[in-house]
């Protein structure tokens, strides 16, 4: 995994809940808006395998995914757009994503607590890592269409 993120970008993504991830298959390209939790500058989601979204990841891992809020105000714009590739986690790579996931969203937390409808549809899911090759934090507060570009090495 790469290194830590800025503060300011992890507190954004900690504060957020849903990405809209880009994909491109043979139909052509689509958007997909998924929840997701963050280890360090990646971020893990879950999805069902039949999904247009996965269908597409299964035949190319590139994708590119924002995040922001719904502003009124372009002066308030924050976000992050990234590019990046999606890996499917099995062992103990799942372990772990089920356990982030389960920290920023407790109705998908320990299955011995979630309700048994939950329990039975995140039998149908399979959990994704986007890792982030590219990352920019737009902030339009410091100026229209300021964008710093994320080192993703450093941090």
């Amino acid at each position: 995994m790469r290194g830590a993120l800025p503060q300011q970008v992890a507190d954004y993504l900690a504060a957020r809940h849903v990405m809209t991830l880009a994909t491109q298959g043979p139909d052509g390209p689509w958007a997909s808006a998924v929840f997701f939790a963050h280890e360090g500058g990646s971020l893990i989601f879950l999805s069902s395998p039949a999904t247009r979204h996965c269908r597409n990841l299964a035949l190319d891992a590139r994708c590119a995914a924002t995040i922001q809020e719904d502003y009124s105000d372009w002066a308030q714009i924050k976000g992050i757009q990234l590019e990046g590739r999606v890996v499917e986690l099995q062992g103990d790579e799942e372990k772990r994503a089920q356990a982030l996931y389960g920290e920023k969203f407790p109705i998908a937390g320990p299955l011995a607590k979630v309700p048994p409808a939950i329990v039975k549809a995140l039998a149908k899911v399979r959990w994704y890592r986007l890792v982030p090759e590219r990352l920019h934090f737009i902030d339009n507060s410091k100026g229209f269409g300021h964008r710093d570009e994320i080192d993703l090495d450093r941090g």
